[in-house]
């Protein structure tokens, strides 16, 4: 069988299978050459500019490296050669779904990338390169793998507590970042992964050996520090959520179709957007001139569900800007509200091998000795999630106003909208 070599910053040489190598020139993986890893962090981390392309080598990259080490345990021999052959596909294609600029799109509703992913997975060329080479099924089975949902005894490698894309997104973004959050041991993690009996179910599943736990720990933390100084950078956020009501605004005047979004490149959807519908909002994204803070607070300082309708409803949230800005005399779109939101950011549920040979299961909820996360994962969520109000101009907004404002559900604030009364005086 041949083999082709790609050369990689991260990791060295990259060897590609025959179907690799195919399923990477077609049309549907050459479109994440354009689209960034990180989407707009770049505007702020000028290194940020790697792709999902190079992404999603890494991660089939160390799917194989993984299954090369599992072919030296005994639980390996139970594992058919086609759920090998379809991890090592999954791990390839688990991104090319995603839209431009990476998750920002998600946040306003759009359709999650791996469900986009079905029909560019199970239609056109890849499913045909797919089905004629891993069979009728194949293209079907790797989605399922992508969404966590399949009964292979593989899945854990591509949707899990310690799944691959993790390992290289993390050592990745760092790398190119130029920062040191995410330098996690991804040696120690692969050697740390094992093949084990579900206790409860008797399947094989992929687990760890209990040595690896530290490394694990590890992993948690760099994936907190990321999200807390890179991902959700305040800058990297004040440009997401001025893309978010770009595309917004393009689709609610239907200047923009939602079941085009996924075809786009990150040049080709701000191209579009220029042509189509020229805004002071897409100027000032093209030229870095970014919004500023004109509030801010950690969510520990709120009450728990305190503006969860900000990361949850796009389209009040939208209502709310607005209504702002008519009170703070800014136009439409000069106010913006963002309270990003990450469901398990260090969430756990994972299959361990203990050194005397037991298998236990390892959840948030932790074990006496042993990791305990439920208090922990909750501080560092709290720690990293900020919510912040930018505007076009630099003003100070009191902050007693928003959190009051904050603190209200969405009903009350959906009433206060068609009432036309104050959202920053609650009296």
């Amino acid at each position: 069988m041949s083999v082709e070599i790609i050369r990689d910053p991260l990791w060295n040489n990259i060897r590609l299978d025959p179907l690799a190598f195919e399923l990477i020139d077609t049309p549907a993986f050459q479109r994440l050459r354009y689209v960034r890893q990180l989407g707009l962090a770049f505007l702020v981390y000028p290194g940020a500019t790697h792709a999902r392309f190079e992404h999603a080598l890494g991660t089939y990259h160390l799917a194989r490296r993984t299954l090369t080490l599992f072919e030296e345990q005994d639980e390996y021999n139970g594992v058919a050669r086609d759920d090998c052959m379809l991890a090592r596909a999954a791990a390839l294609l688990h991104d090319i779904g995603h839209y431009p600029f990476s998750h920002a799109l998600e946040e306003i509703g759009a359709l999650n990338h791996e469900e986009v992913a079905r029909p560019l997975i199970c239609g056109g060329e890849v499913a045909d390169i797919l089905r004629r080479e891993l069979g009728a099924g194949a293209p079907e089975r790797i989605v399922s793998l992508i969404r966590g949902r399949s009964e292979s005894p593989l899945q854990g490698l591509i949707s899990g507590s310690i799944d691959l894309d993790k390992l290289d997104y993390l050592r990745r973004d760092a790398f190119m970042c130029g920062v040191s959050y995410g330098e996690i041991d991804v040696d120690r993690l692969i050697n740390a992964l094992t093949l084990v009996r579900d206790p409860d179910t008797g399947e094989t599943r992929v687990g760890m050996i209990e040595k690896g736990l530290s490394a694990l720990e590890s992993l948690l933390f760099a994936k907190y520090q990321m999200y807390r100084n890179v991902y959700w950078h305040h800058a990297v956020r004040s440009a997401t959520v001025m893309y978010k009501r770009l595309v917004a605004d393009a689709l609610d005047a239907g200047t923009l179709d939602a079941r085009t979004l996924a075809s786009f490149t990150d040049e080709g959807i701000l191209h579009d957007l220029e042509q189509r519908a020229p805004s002071d909002l897409g100027a000032a994204l093209r030229q870095r001139r970014l919004f500023k803070r004109a509030f801010e607070c950690p969510a520990a300082y709120l009450a728990p569900d305190a503006g969860e309708w900000i990361a949850d409803d796009h389209h009040l949230t939208t209502a709310v800007e607005n209504a702002l800005a008519d009170e703070l005399s800014l136009e439409p779109g000069e106010l913006l509200l963002d309270y990003p939101a990450k469901t398990q950011m260090l969430g756990l549920d994972l299959l361990v091998q203990r050194s005397y040979g037991e298998v236990k299961r390892l959840t948030a909820e932790g074990w006496k000795g042993a990791i305990n996360l439920p208090k922990l994962s909750e501080e560092f969520y709290r720690s990293a999630r900020w919510l912040r109000v930018y505007t076009a101009p630099r003003i100070a907004i009191d902050q007693s106003r928003v959190v009051s404002l904050a603190n209200r559900g969405a009903v009350e604030v959906r009433a206060r909208l068609q009432e036309g009364r104050s959202l920053f005086d609650w009296a």
